[in-house]
């Protein structure tokens, strides 16, 4: 069960799992994109990174890491993402914890103190309304008891006909307020139809303004296809001129090969006329020894055989020598021959050259018109861009000021739409108060029926009394004939009589006074209840007129507002299109520029090869110069040379003679 160390890590050296993680501790294998890691460790110390201002993320994080106190040689940044070494992000993520636990429970702090001083706040509004109660519970017990507060109860009842009459004065004024608010609200609403008017023809402008861009948009985009179809020719045409740049380049090539060839020859001619040159330097001394030879001749007779032979022989040597000589130069002359072949092929090959050249400038000079061509396009296409862009400023800020002005009738409806609900509310208001007026007018309306009843009891009991006085009257006109009929009717009788008939009078008198007092009072009851009951049904109608106007009104107002939130989202949608289209237009604009900027740098390479081949051509025609002045020194050197041949000819034919 035991471990051998030294054997473990001899085989963990030898498996190369030491190496590994000795490599592992030097290097980074941790990484992590700048974006996830700002994301993620933020919050260690999120004061470095300002809310309101866009910063890099790279910066962020380069700023965040400072800010945190770890060993800066634990990592590094690269291009997209930041390295860690190991056990790095370990501790990172121990600190993270740490902040989220510190932030967690500072903030559990903060909602239990909140919740626990709402529970304090309610108990201290329980236990103030309980005092509340138990004192105004304790003052009216002591109160209850008194005469007046007893009497105050018994007459509390009997002033509601009173507070009637208040209550019709303040509905009255209520009634008159309203009116005011609905001429105010009628107001408002006919500078909001103005209001909604002028939009609507801001909306039709808005509209023709957006016509008239997408039409501009549309040009726009043609002549962008239009580029690109000059892109692509001038692209096809680079293409060609690269093709026969290659080809020239391929010339250039064979011409430098025929060039060292023409070298060595040259060489192997210089070669040829150093020996030339040491076999004449061979014949002059042989013909200075000739001359000692015919001196000796004219001085010695004798040994003219002798000489003659010998010049026989010499003669065949010589002559030997001129045929070698001739063959040489015969040889020189071929090889002259091929190098003004040589010669005139390149010159043929420098004229291609040339007119490759002359090619190549043409195509440069249309690359440059199209160039040209092409940068005023790309200035008229970024002057439309800029018109767009100010176009879509002047829009932007249309749009901004019909947000605000949407925005203050918004406000302005929900005002109206408050105005209302106060409005409604008072509707209800005064529908119960006409209901308590419905109440009372049926109250009067019985007290009408009691009075009315009470009138026939009256007249009833009128009738019953002028009955009773008729059979009075009767009754005292047989007392009278009686009396008459009697002739000597008694003193006391008479008085009797008298005395019955001041009292029928008297009666007679009081029941007209009562019957006048209570046809009055029953008149004006009528007259009081007629017009109540038509004022009352007239301030039903208006109220049921200005319910209806107010629902209508609410109900028009409230499409208005629907048609509003339509036009804005149709307007916001195309404000996004609008957006949209600009930001491919740029983004194809940027592509143009990168494009007609590669143009531009394979236009001067192609500028820069062509010095080149130029600055080559004019080497090869003064090499090709140079040769030719060699051949013509050569060609004079041979010249000379066979004068010198044909002078030694002539000399040895008249020493021979």
């Amino acid at each position: 069960g035991l471990m051998d160390h030294k054997l473990v890590l001899h085989q963990l050296r030898c498996n190369g799992v030491l190496e590994g993680i000795r490599i592992c501790r030097k290097g980074f294998p941790n990484k992590i994109p700048y974006g996830d890691f700002r994301q993620r460790y933020h919050l260690l110390n999120a004061g470095v990174i300002p809310e309101g201002k866009f910063i890099d993320s790279r910066k962020a994080c380069e700023k965040l890491l400072s800010s945190i106190e770890i060993d800066h040689t634990q990592y590094r940044f690269g291009h997209t993402k930041v390295f860690f070494k190991a056990g790095l992000l370990g501790v990172l993520e121990e600190m993270r914890d740490d902040c989220l636990g510190q932030l967690i429970t500072r903030t559990q702090a903060l909602c239990r103190g909140y919740l626990r001083r709402l529970e304090l706040k309610r108990m201290f509004d329980h236990r103030e309304s309980i005092l509340c109660i138990q004192y105004n519970i304790r003052a009216f017990m002591k109160v209850k008891q008194w005469p007046w507060m007893k009497l105050y109860f018994k007459l509390k009842p009997l002033l509601k006909s009173v507070g009637t009459e208040k209550e019709l004065a303040m509905m009255k004024e209520e009634f008159e307020r309203t009116k005011e608010e609905l001429a105010k609200s009628e107001a408002t609403r006919s500078k909001l139809e103005a209001k909604m008017v002028a939009l609507v023809q801001e909306k039709k402008d808005l509209q023709l303004q957006v016509q008239s861009e997408n039409e501009n948009l549309a040009d726009a985009e043609e002549r962008c296809d239009q580029l690109i179809k000059l892109k692509l020719q001038l692209e096809a045409r680079i293409k060609e001129v690269m093709e026969k740049l290659e080809d020239d380049e391929e010339m250039n090539a064979d011409l430098a090969a025929r060039k060292r060839k023409l070298e060595d020859e040259c060489s192997e001619l210089k070669k040829d006329m150093d020996e030339l040159e040491l076999t004449l330097v061979k014949a002059e001394k042989e013909k200075h020894a000739t001359e000692n030879k015919v001196k000796n001749l004219t001085e010695v007779v004798t040994g003219l055989d002798e000489t003659v032979a010998k010049l026989v022989k010499e003669k065949k040597t010589l002559q030997e020598a001129q045929q070698q000589a001739l063959d040489d130069l015969q040889i020189e002359e071929d090889k002259v021959n091929t190098l003004t072949k040589a010669r005139i092929k390149l010159e043929q090959q420098v004229n291609h050259v040339e007119e490759s050249l002359e090619l190549e400038r043409k195509a440069h000079v249309d690359l440059e018109r199209a160039k040209r061509k092409l940068e005023g396009d790309l200035k008229l296409a970024q002057e439309t861009i800029v018109d767009l862009e100010n176009d879509k400023q002047h829009l932007d800020e249309k749009l901004r000021k019909k947000d605000f002005d949407f925005n203050q009738m918004q406000n302005k409806i929900a005002e109206q739409r408050n105005s209302g609900t106060h409005l409604q509310k008072k509707i209800r208001e005064l529908q119960a108060r006409d209901f308590m007026y419905l109440l009372h007018h049926y109250c009067l309306l019985a007290r009408a029926a009691e009075l009315e009843e009470e009138t026939t009891s009256e007249k009833a009991t009128r009738a019953k009394a002028e009955k009773r006085c008729a059979e009075l009257a009767r009754e005292l006109e047989e007392i009278r004939g009686s009396l008459e009929e009697a002739g000597g009717a008694t003193t006391a009788r008479a008085e009797l009589s008298k005395k019955r008939e001041a009292e029928f009078q008297k009666m007679r008198r009081d029941l007209e006074e009562a019957t006048l007092q209570h046809e009055a009072t029953a008149a004006a009851l009528r007259k009081k209840h007629a017009d109540s009951t038509a004022e009352l049904g007239e301030q039903i109608d208006n109220l049921q007129r200005v319910k209806q106007k107010l629902e209508k009104e609410k109900s028009e107002m409230k499409m208005e507002i629907d048609d509003l939130a339509s036009r804005t989202e149709t307007i916001t949608k195309s404000k996004a299109n609008l957006e949209k289209r600009y930001r491919t237009l740029e983004d194809e604009m940027s592509e143009m520029k990168t494009k007609l900027e590669e143009h531009q740098r394979n236009v001067n390479e192609m500028m820069m090869q062509k010095a080149q081949l130029q600055t080559e051509s004019g080497e090869l025609s003064r090499q090709l110069r140079e040769k030719e002045t060699v051949r013509l020194q050569l060609s004079r050197s041979k010249q000379a040379r066979t004068q010198q041949m044909e002078e030694l000819k002539r000399q040895l034919e008249e020493e021979i003679k």
